[in-house]
């Protein structure tokens, strides 16, 4: 897919990324990939949609929250952690 067939009416760019996310709470883990849509208001300032699997959510860097106990004492990583971190386990296996 293009970047531009990818830009929802308003955007200017689409940029891929991804996290891991840790919960200190409860050990989950899990990795998420967000398209970040740039956007530009009337007024000319700047801002950005964050859409995970075709959905606009909260930016997961302001107040992240763990889907298994509702902490939101979570811990960001580079992508990739996750996974490394499990080993090749399940996916509903806690982190050590």
């Amino acid at each position: 897919m293009t970047e531009i067939s990818r830009l929802r009416a308003g955007a200017t760019a689409v940029v891929d990324e991804a996290y891991s996310f840790v919960c200190m709470h409860c050990g989950h883990g899990w990795e998420q990939a967000y398209e970040i849509e740039h956007h530009t208001d009337a007024d000319g300032r700047a801002f950005v949609v964050y859409v995970a699997d075709g959905r606009i959510v909260p930016s997961p860097l302001n107040r992240p929250t763990c889907a298994d106990c509702g902490c939101h004492v979570v811990r960001i990583l580079r992508p990739g952690r996750v996974a490394s971190a499990r080993g090749g386990q399940g996916p509903a296996s806690p982190l050590p």
